[in-house]
């Protein structure tokens, strides 16, 4: 971008430093400088101008130079808004912002929580000042505005009751120096004090947290146990609030598992009952295997009667007896008749038991036989 400038003006006298001609600071790269003492140096030219005319963007050949002052303690965005304000107020714009000394705020204003080189330093990492003033005039002069050859003021326009005055910018107003700023509502330094002092106690146990001592916090011994106990009932409380979640969280994994294996056993009953009445039932197929056993039983072993029963067995029908011979086919002579009185011989018994064990014979006989 400097090339590009450079290149395009052929009168290089009427051309500014690159930091008067309100271009970006080394593309933001470094931070603001500060004033030096003896104030600006330039030697361009510095008329005054109107506020119409620095609107219009005159002087072409010289930024307008203007001063925004404050005590910038606990730098916020409330701070960073109002200087972007005074930034862009004319289209080409060198920011000059001046910081009280840590003497003059505590005597006008009150104890500050930042140090001046630490609102010093705040303020020259702020993207839109161009130039720091340190230990600034808490009431502005005609000197100080010609020594840093400062055209306008940029501030906002609630009068300023301060130093035994009204309103501190009140002669700057007069000389048509003044530009107004917007405050940002629901942000300042007072309401950051006001929140950390509300909640002091939440603070202390913070900082105990973190490694901070009693001592260095200004806090007594019984104050100091006190903050301990309370840090460690949060802890037992943060424990038990925990532990709750995951209880819940593990209760309700388990009811819907649950439900998955209720839902899976109903699935698996219904099929194993299906699968018993298809084997089992009147129809299945485990009453044709048995009818199948039974036939391939009764072909492999025929069915043969218990000893005892003559009458049922098939084969004592069949059978021959072994001192019968081909002769005896023809009938047999009657036997002479005994005489009813005489008692039955020994011999007859014998024969009687013989024929009863005859069967038995015969029998056994044919399944030799067969």
């Amino acid at each position: 971008m400097a090339g590009r400038r450079r290149g395009r003006g052929s009168n290089v006298q009427q051309q500014a430093p690159q930091s008067q001609r309100g271009g970006p600071r080394k593309a933001l790269r470094e931070p603001a400088a500060f004033a030096k003492s003896t104030g600006c140096e330039s030697d361009v030219q510095h008329e005054k101008l109107t506020i119409a005319q620095a609107r219009r963007g005159t002087p072409a050949h010289r930024p307008v130079r203007v001063y925004a002052d404050g005590i910038f303690d606990l730098f916020h965005s409330g701070h960073a808004r109002a200087l972007m304000q005074a930034k862009n107020v004319f289209p080409n714009t060198y920011l000059i912002v001046g910081v009280c000394s840590d003497e003059l705020t505590h005597k006008f204003k009150g104890y500050t929580v930042m140090t001046e080189d630490e609102r010093y330093d705040a303020l020259r990492h702020c993207r839109y000042v161009d130039e720091v003033v340190r230990d600034a005039p808490w009431t502005l002069t005609t000197e100080f505005l010609q020594k840093h050859k400062i055209d306008f003021v940029a501030h906002d326009d609630i009068p300023y009751t301060s130093a035994g005055s009204e309103d501190v910018y009140k002669h700057i107003k007069e000389a048509g120096m003044f530009v107004a700023t917007q405050r940002t509502e629901g942000i300042s330094t007072s309401d950051l004090i006001t929140r950390i002092v509300r909640d002091y106690d939440i603070y202390v146990r913070r900082n105990l947290q973190r490694g901070y001592t009693a001592r260095e916090l200004n806090v007594g011994f019984i104050n100091e146990n006190k903050y301990r106990l309370q840090n460690q009932v949060d802890k037992m409380k943060e424990t038990v609030r925990t532990v709750e979640e995951k209880s819940k969280h593990f209760v309700y994994r388990v009811e819907e598992k649950s439900q998955d294996l209720i839902h899976k056993w109903e699935e698996k009953s219904r099929e194993f009952i299906f699968n018993f009445l298809e084997l089992f039932g009147p129809d299945g197929a485990w009453h044709a295997i048995q009818e199948r056993s039974g036939r391939m039983l009764q072909a492999l072993s025929p069915y043969s009667s218990p000893r005892g029963s003559p009458s049922s067995s098939p084969t004592r029908r069949r059978s021959v007896s072994p001192d019968s011979s081909p002769t005896s086919a023809s009938p047999p002579s009657p036997s002479p008749p005994s005489s009813p009185s005489s008692p039955s011989s020994p011999s007859s018994s014998k024969k009687e038991k013989g024929t009863r064990s005859f069967p038995k014979s015969a029998s056994t006989h044919s399944r030799h036989a067969q």
